[in-house]
């Protein structure tokens, strides 16, 4: 009994979050604009969609912020990561505990934040201020990421390398970084997915001229949702849906990994 009534839960909990998003799709598809009666198949949502100048523009605000929010906050988190291991145990703890700390805040303080600081500064406030606000939040996520690779790579390899002649440069390239590669694709992926997916932090970071997606659609939501809206959403959440497939699929590589080592080393 008490077996079922968790079956029973959780296939309620996920109907309650996936179902919406099911109608979503379901209704991009609707050829009719009213969401209350199906009046056909069609797919002139989506061609209104890629005829939009607004939603291309704002499309493209939001790809090329994620993919170098991306880039920049996994090289500058993994330099970090490797900084941070490198340190004493009460000052590497120190380090953690602060990189915790923006991951516990809420968004919108986080957002407030940086609003204010590009304000004092008098920097005006658009796509380059968007940009460094998303690889400030992105960092400590590829830090944790990296972290745990570290942990397990053999210390003493970077040492060796270093005693057989190699330049510290090529040993980071060398022996670090492909032992620690595995959480290096794992924070990419996170940090795209989450610059692509981010609302409150863009809203206080940008002006009302740069918009990416999730600022497009709360706008535009407030004028009343129009059915581009519904086939918007339905390719974001299968953008979405794609990213963490990425990521569950780096995890299992990453599973299988140790797995294997540990035969390895049994045999």
């Amino acid at each position: 009994m008490s077996r079922m009534f968790k079956r029973g839960y959780l296939a309620l909990m996920l109907l309650f979050l996936y179902v919406p998003i099911l109608v979503l799709i379901v209704q991009s598809f609707n050829a009719g604009v009213s969401r209350a009666k199906w009046q056909g198949f069609s797919l002139k949502w989506y061609i209104d969609l890629f005829n939009s100048a607004s939603i291309m523009n704002a499309f493209y605000i939001t790809v090329t912020i994620a993919l170098l929010a991306a880039l920049f906050a996994t090289i500058l988190g993994t330099l970090a990561a490797i900084g941070i291991h490198a340190m004493q145990k009460r000052p590497q703890g120190i380090m953690m505990t602060l990189t915790n700390i923006p991951m516990t805040m809420p968004d919108i303080v986080t957002g407030i934040s940086l609003m204010l600081l590009f304000i004092f500064t008098r920097v005006h406030r658009g796509y380059f201020t968007m940009l460094l606000a998303h690889i400030t939040f992105n960092i400590p996520y590829v830090i944790l990421s990296v972290m745990p690779k570290l942990k397990q790579m053999n210390k003493f390899s970077y040492e060796a390398a270093l005693d057989l002649g190699a330049t510290p440069g090529y040993a980071l390239r060398h022996v670090i970084l492909p032992s620690v590669m595995p959480g290096v694709i794992t924070g990419a992926l996170l940090s795209f997915t989450l610059s692509l997916d981010d609302f409150t932090i863009s809203y206080f970071t940008t002006s009302p001229l740069v918009q990416n997606l999730s600022t497009l659609i709360y706008s535009e939501a407030r004028k009343g949702i129009k059915p581009t809206m519904n086939a918007l959403s339905a390719l974001m959440s299968l953008v979405r849906a794609t990213g963490l497939a990425a990521l569950v699929a780096t995890h299992n590589f990453e599973l299988a990994e140790r797995m294997d080592r540990r035969i390895t080393l049994r045999d």
